[in-house]
């Protein structure tokens, strides 16, 4: 099955602290961790490092981040003939602050300018639209001009170009904030009412198999009308950068081998997981042997 990833790349720089930083403080960093990043990005290197024929299509600028970019898609077998490159904008920038006593992370992204940016003409039919709600006029063409392709939406934020999508998407894979957003009703997990309502609003609402997921608590979903939380599994944490778009990238490598939804779920949770144990995103990908190998273990 071939599969088309649209939305956003950045290069990633990553700064290691003990703690979060004080206001009008100097600090004096050992270590660093640079490289590619972004949902769709992160998405794309996961697929095409496990085997997927798989395309990307984002927007960079013409630079040396969008170079080292570019290499490293190469690198994981993605296809990149459809990236474009503009000469008036800089590759977005993303700045990563991880705390080293709870493995948090708060990024500052330098985004770029996609207006004026059209689709591109495919010389391919894709089976899997993945998108991330970034470059919306690019992913709605895409829908619309492949309409037998399964979509699938990370909904990260609920913004008005990615409530408008997960309206065209079967699976809408979204965030915790993104869901109590759109269902303008709050998750408590102790309450379990409180999870039925919100995911029978948002079923209500997009119609497509809704799933969100919660970082460590790993997901919830509604499987023959049973509402369900697929517990994810237990790591030592050093950053959770980039351990959502893991998911998403895994769970799609799921559908491209016609796996059930479960099954989908349990080897995107696992991969998420073990994300977490290095530093950076280009790093936390794990090999697909290593997730099989947890997921045999706990059939």
């Amino acid at each position: 099955m071939k599969v088309l990833c649209i939305g956003h790349a950045s290069y990633d720089i990553s700064m290691i602290l003990d703690s979060f930083p004080k206001e009008n403080t100097k600090y004096r960093l050992n270590k660093k961790e640079e490289s590619p990043g972004g949902p769709a990005l992160t998405e794309s290197m996961l697929l095409g490092s496990w085997g997927v024929d798989v395309y990307y299509e984002g927007v960079l600028g013409r630079d040396i981040y969008a170079s080292l970019i570019l290499e490293e898609l190469k690198k994981r077998n993605v296809n990149t003939k459809y990236v474009k490159i503009k000469n008036d904008i800089e590759t977005t920038k993303t700045f990563v602050l991880i705390n080293k006593m709870n493995a948090s992370r708060t990024l500052f992204n330098c985004s770029i300018d996609d207006s004026g940016v059209v689709m591109s003409d495919y010389d391919f039919t894709p089976d899997i639209i993945l998108m991330d709600g970034m470059h919306y006029n690019i992913a709605l063409k895409a829908c619309q001009k492949f309409p037998n392709a399964i979509k699938v939406l990370d909904a990260g934020s609920a913004t008005t170009e990615t409530m408008s999508l997960a309206r065209i998407s079967n699976y809408i894979i979204c965030s915790k904030e993104f869901a109590e957003v759109v269902s303008k009703q709050r998750i408590d997990y102790k309450n379990p009412d409180t999870l039925k309502e919100v995911i029978n609003t948002l079923i209500d609402i997009y119609k497509g198999q809704v799933i969100i997921t919660s970082e460590e608590k790993g997901c919830i979903y509604k499987i023959e009308d049973k509402i369900k939380m697929m517990s994810g599994i237990k790591v030592h944490a050093k950053d959770t950068t980039g351990a959502g778009d893991i998911f998403h990238g895994a769970f799609v490598y799921g559908l491209t081998k016609n796996l059930p939804l479960e099954k989908c779920l349990k080897i995107a949770n696992i991969a998420a997981g073990l994300s977490v144990k290095e530093l950076g995103v280009v790093n936390s990908i794990p090999q697909i042997e290593e997730v099989y190998k947890i997921y045999e273990k706990n059939r």
